[in-house]
């Protein structure tokens, strides 16, 4: 009985002994967490052709090419795969539309693999500008972005003679009614004032291609000086809406509905897609500590006119552009890239200081 019993415990003993192997071959199998990555700047585009690289070109394929984004990292929650190159910069094509760019960027926001609490966004594309401000091919740094969605509308056929529009403020009962809601609650963004103008300062003799087709072109907007000129780089606001709107009245709306949300201090001069929905992810993304608004920048290049040429009719008008047919398409593309690159540029190669202080232009 007695002997029984030992080897009983003889063997528990012999049991315990091999199971503790077993539990610390399992600990060294458990990989030691992996350290996010540490993002520098992320370039952000909206819409591409086709491929990546080698092929015509969206708004994303040079970034891509020219800053040798060759690391590829599937983004399952998101529009597109992401990419990176060794310098830490990050590009992201978000899909086209204030949806697919809020989404987008909230998916990569939210990725633990990255680390962006100090990444500078470097929001890039192109739209329609306004003859009265710009010039084909000419690239503008956002002090603003105005939402073109948040309201009422009444057709444009069925509003009282007394109205200018048919939009409305939501909540207000006409346009431009006052005073203006507060707090805005997306209807429009106020990026980093110094910010912006140390991008612009830094950027504003950069060189700009331009055309045959642009000079003719911009030729007939002969009523607008601005509209004449060869491309130049400025400050100005854009105002991002899902429908792509065209013509001389819609122009006249979204100047009066940019002053309307920045107090009469707002110029808008170019138009786009996605900007507002971008911006409302890192908005809450800054919330949680996942980014930095002060550290956001919005450049969007001249492809075309957003209203009419004198003699056109804006379906005239919006007709000859129909599938992208934009006189200064490439033009544009590479003003965007090689304007946001000089950004892009500076910060990484001073990024020991960069990292903690955001630049600010020179006194």
């Amino acid at each position: 009985m007695v002997r029984l019993v030992t080897v009983q415990i003889g063997t528990l003993l012999l049991l315990g002994c091999l199971a503790i192997p077993a539990v610390a071959q399992n600990e060294t199998r458990t990989a030691a967490p992996t350290a996010p990555i540490h993002v520098k700047v992320v370039v952000v585009a909206m819409f591409e052709v086709g491929e990546d690289t080698g092929d015509t070109p969206g708004e994303y394929q040079l970034c891509v090419e020219r800053e040798h984004l060759d690391q590829v990292l599937p983004l399952a929650a998101g529009y597109h795969h992401v990419r990176m190159n060794r310098d830490g910069v990050l590009g992201m094509l978000t899909g086209v539309a204030t949806a697919k760019a809020a989404a987008s960027v909230m998916a990569l926001g939210l990725d633990p693999r990255f680390d962006l609490s100090k990444a500078y966004w470097v929001i890039a594309g192109i739209g329609g500008g306004d003859p009265a401000d710009v010039s084909l091919g000419s690239a503008v740094w956002a002090n603003h972005v105005i939402d073109g969605d948040i309201g009422y509308e009444i057709d444009a056929r069925e509003i009282p003679t007394d109205w200018p529009t048919g939009f409305v403020p939501l909540r207000k009962t006409r346009p431009y009614e006052q005073p203006v809601k507060a707090p805005l609650d997306g209807e429009a963004y106020t990026l980093n004032q110094d910010l912006v103008s140390w991008a612009y300062q830094l950027t504003k003799r950069v060189p700009l291609a331009d055309s045959e087709e642009m000079r003719v072109s911009r030729a007939r907007y002969s009523d607008f000086p601005n509209a004449m000129k060869p491309p130049f780089v400025t400050r100005g606001d854009t105002l991002s809406a899902g429908t792509f709107w065209h013509g001389t009245r819609m122009d006249e709306w979204a100047n009066e509905w940019t002053r309307y949300y920045t107090g009469g201090q707002g110029n808008y001069m170019i138009a786009g897609m996605e900007d507002t929905g971008t911006l409302q992810a890192l908005t809450f993304l800054d919330h949680a500590g996942r980014a930095d608004l002060k550290r956001v920048l919005v450049l969007r290049t001249v492809s075309n006119y957003d209203r009419e040429a004198p003699g056109l009719t804006p379906a005239e008008s919006l007709k000859n552009m129909a599938g992208g047919k934009y006189a200064a398409y490439i033009p544009a593309l590479e003003a965007a890239e090689r304007v946001g690159d000089k950004v892009v540029r500076e910060i990484v190669e001073h990024w020991a200081e960069r990292e903690e202080n955001i630049p600010r232009a020179a006194p």
